[in-house]
């Protein structure tokens, strides 16, 4: 549960509209669809169910659970294997996951300001004590962060040099 929940209330939290607005892309699947449906997903196909266990295919959205380390680990080690998406991550760039992944992607995009989300009843949450990036892999994916200025900043990560 994040700081910004309240005891007892759902972790289910959607990404609103203006996020894929501003991106302008149609998704091939959304891996981490909520059971109870896509909200404002512009995707052709939905896995809401053993995600990680399934093969995934053409460009995808990924907004995983929020939990321990170990779980964002796992769905980001599968989005970076598959390497064709756009993932929404919270913005922890000193968290151990953060430092690993992000140079693996082709481009990042810190959201400003602090996306507030949508609770299942459609309701807005309040905003979370944390931010938010949008990690792309593929070309797909960085072009639609490089056009969705309107969101905040973009980045290409400088890659690590082998020893």
């Amino acid at each position: 549960m994040a700081s910004y929940e309240k005891q007892g209330e759902s972790d289910e939290w959607y990404t609103p509209a203006y996020i894929f607005e501003a991106l302008g892309v149609i998704f091939n699947l959304d891996v981490a669809c909520p059971p109870e449906g896509p909200r404002h997903v512009p995707a052709n196909s939905f896995y809401s169910e053993k995600s990680l266990e399934r093969e995934w295919s053409g460009f995808v959205w990924m907004n995983p659970p929020f939990g321990h380390q170990s779980t964002k680990r796992l769905w980001l080690r599968k989005f970076f294997e598959h390497g064709n998406g756009i993932a929404l991550l919270p913005d922890r760039t000193s968290a151990p996951w953060w430092q690993e992944f992000a140079p693996l992607a082709d481009a990042v995009l810190f959201v400003s300001p602090k996306v507030k989300f949508e609770r299942p009843d459609g309701s807005i949450g309040e905003q979370p004590g944390t931010g938010t990036t949008l990690f792309a892999v593929g070309p797909e994916g960085a072009a639609a962060l490089l056009r969705a200025s309107s969101l905040g900043q973009t980045f290409h990560p400088a890659r690590r040099n082998a020893a």
